[in-house]
């Protein structure tokens, strides 16, 4: 019968350390006391108590002279508190995760948070999280959520901070938080279950259901074990929960071909050995049997120490840090600030869960279980030497503007600071380069000193090369009638250049409108995208007659099927002559009001009556199709009667 044991089973490291600091503080004092189950397994509390570490329940006994050891789920607030007062020595063996939640709970707390816990509300660690702060609503599901969300006093503007029990279930973590996320409007959201944890029931869901029998060995107060069996009945048929070896009969193998064996976070590896011995008949007493699992439990954990670089899995991303696991006894994370030099970056933007990060140790506390480590410090090494490469290669790079500094702008490049000198900034003499703020620009290093921390670069060396580039691109491709889209970059009072790939056109004033204009500021203003198509070019003088008019529409046929002789029409005045006025009846196609025509009343001259620019409704009296002229008056709308034959047609 082949056996498949889970890589995970047996103790976490926050157990490891609770049952390695209750022996340490045993053998210290020749006698100490614990509140409760220091862990959840009857063995390891007997095995604890022979070595002298005696139970109690009652914190209240204990005073002055008494050293106590805190279990691995943490206590209640008010517990530890009454300790202190008392003059109790306490030995934290609180898991470092734990610890980590409680400081989580205390500041949403602070911040005037509704404290979320999804957990079990009578397990030791729920209820010791809970007393971390005033008011907090504990949920054991999505189905709990969704009751308070209904009928509870649940507000959807109230800021919410959700955290999970070490040992919670990923299926109802991640079912609560959909809800809440969807109803509330302001949630944080902390993945708290231990990566420990949730290795051990991924590896346990992947066994299970690639065997006949499986058997989870643990505690029955345990609830990490308790889970795994929950999982592991999903997949597969026939789940064994245990507590011991004694427990097994040949009965429950029978006809079966593999088997799977897992264990909760707080069984010992003695057991876990036992259990595995009796359900394998092929497993042999060699030499690397006999080496104890106490001892392969040791060499998986590595020793971190500072300074040091080390490698490890993003196992969860919070509002706060970045959870790694680095195959260490110590809880591994990296603080928001350590991950990196960008303050508007998001941690999810840079790394996500199951990335394999490189990090340095920043600092380890082997007392409490906490190791910090920092993104940013190694990727700052690899800068320095990306950005020494980058000078001899003339490499082009990426940064965002970060501030104007005396002489130019300083840009930052993944988190290094490169000084651009105004003259390389890409901008004219004399612009303001604080409008370059939060731009992202690329550029040249031309010169470093790691020493001095000192670098210098070229935005206007890219810029330049680009230009050139987009330059022969347009030269070697133009032709006449061909269609660009382009930004105006001046403004004359003869008409508009027009930057069409690198390469400037010069738009006339009398090719910016059928209208009749007087400035092109009229039409467009310095920044506006226009449609444009070359009317010729000079390649050796590098000019270039650009157009803007829609030949393909005829100004006069438009008139044509739009007006006819007697109709009334909207014009607009363009100009005024001693003889009349011309009005625009179209945009291209203009009409002239003889000065006979203009008023009811003789006028000396046009503008007694009428100014350029001016709307006025005119009949129309004449078109001369042929010469495309037309012929127009205001008189005749103002005195009907009027004799209309004798007026001119435009000359």
């Amino acid at each position: 019968m082949q056996v498949i044991l889970a890589e995970s089973a047996g103790f976490c490291y926050g157990v490891k350390r609770a049952v390695e600091l209750a022996q340490k503080t045993a053998e210290e004092t020749q006698g100490c006391w614990m509140l409760g189950d220091l862990i959840h397994n009857t063995h390891v509390v007997n095995d604890l108590a022979a070595r002298g570490v005696r139970k109690t329940d009652r914190p209240e006994t204990l005073g002055a002279g008494d050293t106590v050891v805190i279990r691995s789920h943490g206590e209640l607030k008010s517990v530890l508190d009454g300790l202190a007062a008392r003059g109790v020595r306490c030995v934290n063996a609180t898991c470092p995760n734990v610890v980590h939640i409680q400081e989580l709970v205390s500041q949403a707390e602070q911040e005037g948070r509704q404290v979320v816990i999804i957990g079990e509300p009578h397990h030791p660690e729920v209820m010791g999280l809970a007393s971390w702060c005033v008011h907090p609503l504990v949920f054991q599901g999505p189905e709990a959520v969704a009751e308070w969300v209904k009928n509870g006093d649940f507000q959807p503007e109230m800021p919410v901070s959700i955290v999970a029990q070490t040992t919670c279930i990923r299926e109802l973590f991640e079912s609560s938080c959909k809800i809440l996320k969807k109803e509330c409007t302001n949630v944080k959201i902390f993945d708290t279950i231990c990566y420990a944890t949730r290795k051990r029931q991924n590896e346990a869901a992947e066994i299970a259901a690639q065997v006949d029998v499986m058997v989870v060995v643990g505690d029955r107060k345990s609830a990490n074990t308790k889970h795994l069996a929950e999982i592991c009945r999903q997949n597969c048929s026939h789940v064994l929960s245990i507590e011991g070896a004694d427990e097994l009969s040949a009965a429950d193998f029978a006809g079966c071909r593999i088997t799977g064996l897992t264990a909760g976070a707080s069984t010992p590896a003695g057991i876990i050995k036992e259990v595995k011995t009796t359900m394998s008949e092929e497993i042999k007493s060699t030499e690397t049997m006999e080496e104890s699992f106490e001892e392969l439990l040791n060499q998986s954990f590595k020793t971190l120490n500072t300074g040091e670089k080390v490698t490890g899995i993003v196992t969860a991303i919070t509002p706060t840090e970045v959870q790694v696991d680095v195959g260490a006894k110590q809880y591994a994370y990296i603080k928001l600030s350590e991950l990196s030099d960008d303050p508007s970056a998001k941690p999810e933007d840079i790394v996500k869960v199951g990335d394999e990060v490189e990090t340095y140790v920043v600092r380890v506390n082997d007392v409490e279980g906490y190791a910090e480590l920092s993104k940013k410090r190694l990727d700052a090494v690899k800068i320095w030497e990306n950005i020494e490469t980058a000078v001899e290669e003339k490499t082009v790079l990426e940064g965002t503007v970060t501030e104007e500094n005396k002489g130019g702008i300083v840009v930052s490049v993944k988190g290094i600071r490169v000084f651009v000198p105004a003259s390389q900034s890409g901008q004219p003499r004399g612009a303001d380069l604080s409008a370059m703020k939060g731009q992202k620009v690329q550029l040249r290093i031309t010169e470093v000193n790691r020493a001095r921390r000192r670098v210098v670069g070229s935005i206007r060396s890219v810029t330049d090369e680009a230009r050139k580039a987009a330059q022969e691109a347009v030269w070697s491709t133009i032709e006449v009638g061909k269609h660009y889209t382009g930004t105006v970059k001046s403004m004359t009072s003869y008409g508009v250049f027009v930057d069409i790939g690198g390469v400037d056109g010069m738009v006339h004033i009398s090719e910016l409108s059928w209208s009749r204009i007087k400035n092109p500021a009229e039409i467009c203003k310095v920044g506006d995208i226009m449609d444009v198509y070359v009317i010729s070019f000079d390649a050796e003088k590098h000019k270039i007659s650009l157009g803007a008019k829609d030949h393909s529409v005829d100004p006069w046929q438009v008139f044509m099927n739009k007006y006819g002789v007697g109709d009334t029409a909207e014009v607009r005045i363009v100009k005024l002559m001693p003889f009349g006025a011309f009005a625009e009846v179209v945009p291209g196609v203009d009409g002239l009001i003889h000065i006979s025509q203009i008023a009811d009343r003789r006028i000396e001259k046009p503008e007694d009556v009428l100014s350029e620019g001016q709307t006025v409704e005119a009949k129309i009296t004449a078109i001369d199709e042929e010469k495309q002229k037309i012929s127009l008056s205001i008189r005749a709308l103002l005195a009907p009667a009027a004799d209309e034959e004798d007026a001119p047609v435009e000359e």
